[in-house]
């Protein structure tokens, strides 16, 4: 079967090819050991998807440039960095199937590592006086950390509103994809209307592809069987959230004590599936996911027809419909 994302890619195929030998070059140490862990990090790359959203909204705002491959390294390093160190966060020994930074090196190297990361996109930026694109990037940066320990102040409770949830992976998530968007924008563009409402719709659709995150864990006719996982790590979900808030308090309690008490126990974890789905929680979550989605394509169509454009469309419905 035909990859769907070869089609996506082929208005900046070019720029992808490209792309590879800008970002290693990004990369380059005299140190031994640091070279042998990025050379691990860049044969195990994924599948690129956020310097396709650079490049895309970059094609989509004017013509890639030579700033389009730092806006592209400069969110790749950041990427990158953050997948490091949530692995040392998380106690995590595999990242896409293979062995993590820490598993291989250790936590005192993963966390040198990602720290070296973040500088060669701080360097990247200033050696090159893209103080916009270090602008974007610095304040992912932020937000992001800023959400992960939002989410961890909130967790301890258990029962969040939804505002808060928005709030969390509004930073923790949707920003390095509001960020890629507003990078690519910003390398092809002056104008700061047209990077912000770039911005807005890479915004829209990290919180859409976090929902859909949130609806993995549960199972549905289109992903497969439930999982679980995020019930057995405490976390707290869109579903989840929108079941607690629709019914009794007796009925919260317990749920609430489940998660909190007995989530390793893989029949209280499907009771608690149960009572998401009983609640109509998955078609809560699966009608928000659409909205943003809708709300990220009136926002696309408000820029010039375009082989990027419509490719960058195409890209959204990947990521919101993808089966794992």
């Amino acid at each position: 079967m035909a990859n769907p994302l070869n089609a996506i890619k082929k208005p900046i195929a070019e720029e992808l090819k490209n792309f590879e030998k800008h970002f290693r070059k990004s990369m380059e140490t005299n140190v031994a050991l640091l070279d042998k862990v990025m050379n691990y990090i860049v044969k195990r790359k994924g599948k690129q998807v956020r310097p396709m959203f650079v490049f895309l909204s970059a094609a989509t705002c004017g013509s890639t440039n030579e700033s389009s491959y730092n806006a592209a390294s400069m969110i790749e390093l950041l990427h990158t960095a953050t997948l490091v160190h949530d692995d040392v966060v998380d106690d995590s020994m595999e990242r896409r199937g293979f062995f993590s930074i820490n598993a291989l090196w250790k936590n005192k190297i993963a966390v040198l590592v990602g720290d070296y990361l973040l500088s060669r996109g701080l360097i990247l930026a200033t050696e090159h006086d893209e103080f916009q694109l270090l602008k974007i990037v610095s304040t992912a940066t932020k937000e992001m950390s800023e959400g992960e320990l939002l989410q961890i102040e909130k967790a301890r409770r258990l029962d969040i509103e939804e505002s808060v949830y928005y709030e969390i992976i509004r930073q923790k998530t949707a920003s390095l994809i509001a960020a890629a968007c507003s990078a690519g924008a910003a390398s092809t563009s002056d104008n700061a209307e047209i990077v912000e409402k770039m911005r807005l719709f890479g915004e829209k659709i990290g919180i859409s592809f976090q929902i859909k995150d949130d609806l993995f864990d549960y199972g549905t006719a289109n992903i497969g069987k439930p999982t679980g996982i995020d019930i057995k790590e405490k976390k707290m979900t869109l579903p989840l959230i929108y079941a607690l808030n629709h019914t009794n308090k007796k009925q919260k309690r317990k749920i609430i004590n489940i998660i909190k008490n007995h989530s390793e126990k893989s029949d209280k974890v499907a009771e608690v599936i149960d009572f998401v789905k009983d609640s109509g929680g998955i078609e809560y979550a699966e009608k928000a996911m659409n909205q943003y989605k809708q709300e990220a394509f009136d926002i696309l169509m408000e820029f010039p027809e375009s082989d990027a454009r419509n490719a960058l469309r195409e890209l959204v419905e990947y990521v919101v419909s993808r089966k794992k």
